[in-house]
């Protein structure tokens, strides 16, 4: 008996907190969802969906920046004013130092448009530049202001068998913009994979919660049973403690239950951005859509469409790239050109009158005569790093296929599992009821009736693991292959993008 007592004791607090926390939450808004308006709720709403938007638009402008290079520049610069005031060490003709005093400004404006060659990796530009002095301390009669400046000219930097930055990029940096809108798709749909998994926890807490519901009304009926059966003397003490005992353990585990569904909309609310107050009330996803997923085309949609597709070209690219910057640091050539013209006046318009002539040319090297194997280890790591990256992706290679293969197949027989668990279920249950019934007029044990039960219990519950492990894999599939095989259609059109 003290067993009994401590037994209801514990039932009894249990019931009183989560008794508590159900009038609380009755008292709140309860919203109602299907598995794909939930889907939908936390594409829009959760915060895992508002990264991978940030992640993106970041990228997005990633790539608007590297197409700015190729694009020309205007470039505005100059010093207004650089005044100074001061007396300096002035060398004179005959070797001696005098200190005179100083007091003078100096002004210039240079104004230039660039353009990047991205084919050879130089830069052409034309140019004017304007400079003022002026000297506050020249002498009577001395012109004070002095002007000089480039009405215009034409300049070329080439570096010659160097490393070309604009032509790699312009291979890859398309490649990781392409890269980054298919992750982008493919976050999504982890996004919606992952709050599958929390409805069905929260989905199989609210089917446990209703299972013990119906468990505690149907025992205890069964203990009112037998009870009357008692008092005729059909049923001993001992079978009669036994069935109470069911009862104060049909009560513990409602009060479980209850707490499990507390906990399972905490998690879903917390992911999907809703008030942690809101009640909710989810649909069971029993109408499976009917098609077929022939593994063949599974792998090549995923080949076609996923990002990973597109990192191993990426990153064997990169290797490429580091052999050629490898190859263009063994030495350095700089052609320098500049054409047009410059001239000095005493007055501003007089700069444009009759300019002189411009010209410069010049050829700048740079070869390391000893290098004590330098170069050749560049070389060497360079060329080593881009055999290990194709060993890599040919093994990714593999490994992909593979992985797309193995999902194809475990969708078919997760599929067919389903639907055994489903008949299982509705037989189950029907055995259920009729041997309730037959308990009810004395022609099944009670132990009989309770095997039912457990039957019952374990092939819904089995049945709900089978719905949850096919609308896992059904959301794992469109991830992997960004293509929906249900309305046949694909996640991610490159066109419309």
């Amino acid at each position: 008996m003290n067993f009994r007592r401590i037994l209801f004791s514990k039932v009894l607090f249990i019931l009183l907190i989560s008794g508590a926390t159900v009038g609380y939450v009755d008292a709140q808004e309860t919203l109602t969802f299907t598995l794909e308006e939930l889907v939908q709720q936390a594409k829009d709403n959760s915060p895992a969906a508002l990264r991978a938007k940030t992640k993106r638009d970041n990228l997005y402008w990633q790539y608007r920046l590297f197409k700015s290079n190729y694009n020309p520049q205007l470039r505005i610069s100059g010093t207004i004013p650089q005044y100074s005031q001061a007396y300096n060490n002035i060398t004179q003709p005959d070797g001696s130092i005098a200190f005179l005093p100083v007091k003078q400004n100096l002004m210039d404006l240079n104004l230039g448009l660039e353009q990047v060659i991205g084919l050879t990796g130089g830069t052409v530009s034309v140019n004017t530049s304007t400079n003022r002095f002026d000297d506050f301390l020249s002498g009577p009669g001395e012109q004070q202001t002095r002007y000089s400046g480039v009405p215009i000219n034409v300049a070329l930097q080439q570096p010659i068998f160097a490393y070309n930055q604009y032509k790699w990029a312009k291979m890859i940096e398309p490649l990781l913009y392409e890269e980054s809108k298919r992750e982008y798709v493919q976050e999504m749909e982890e996004v919606s994979r992952y709050v599958t998994q929390l409805y069905f926890e929260y989905l199989t807490a609210q089917v446990d919660f209703e299972i013990a519901t119906t468990n505690l009304k149907n025992t205890e009926d069964i203990f009112q049973i037998e009870k009357q059966r008692n008092e005729r003397g059909i049923t001993p003490e001992d079978d009669l403690l036994q069935v109470e005992l069911t009862v104060l353990n049909a009560q513990q585990a409602m009060a479980e239950a209850q707490l499990s569904l507390e906990s399972a909309a905490f998690a879903m609310n917390s992911f999907i951005g809703l008030n942690q107050t809101s009640k909710l009330n989810l649909v069971s996803p029993i109408n499976i859509p009917e098609f077929e997923v022939n593994v063949e085309q599974a792998i090549d949609l995923a080949f076609q469409n996923r990002a990973e597709a597109i990192m191993y070209d990426r990153q064997k690219l990169e290797a490429e790239s580091q052999v050629a910057e490898a190859r263009g640091q063994r030495f350095q050539v700089q052609l320098n050109a500049r054409y047009g013209y410059n001239n000095a006046a005493f007055n501003f318009t007089d700069l444009y009158q009759n300019p002189n002539t411009q010209a410069l040319v010049s050829l700048g090297f740079s070869v390391p005569i000893l290098d004590w194997g330098r170069n050749k280890a560049r070389m060497s790591m360079a060329r080593a790093n881009q055999e290990l990256v194709n060993y890599t992706v040919a093994q990714e290679l593999i490994n992909f296929e593979q992985e797309i293969f193995t999902m194809a197949k475990n969708f078919q027989m997760i599929k067919q599992r389903l639907n055994v668990t489903k008949v299982a279920d509705d037989v189950a249950q029907r055995r259920y009821d009729i041997a309730l019934k037959r308990y009810q007029t004395g022609n099944v044990t009670i132990t009989n009736l309770n095997i039912a039960q457990n039957e019952k219990d374990a092939n819904k519950r089995a049945f709900y693991t089978s719905l949850r492990d096919f609308w896992m894999a059904y959301y794992e599939l469109r991830s992997l292959t960004l293509y929906d095989f249900e309305k046949e259609v694909l996640l991610y059109v490159p066109e419309s993008n």
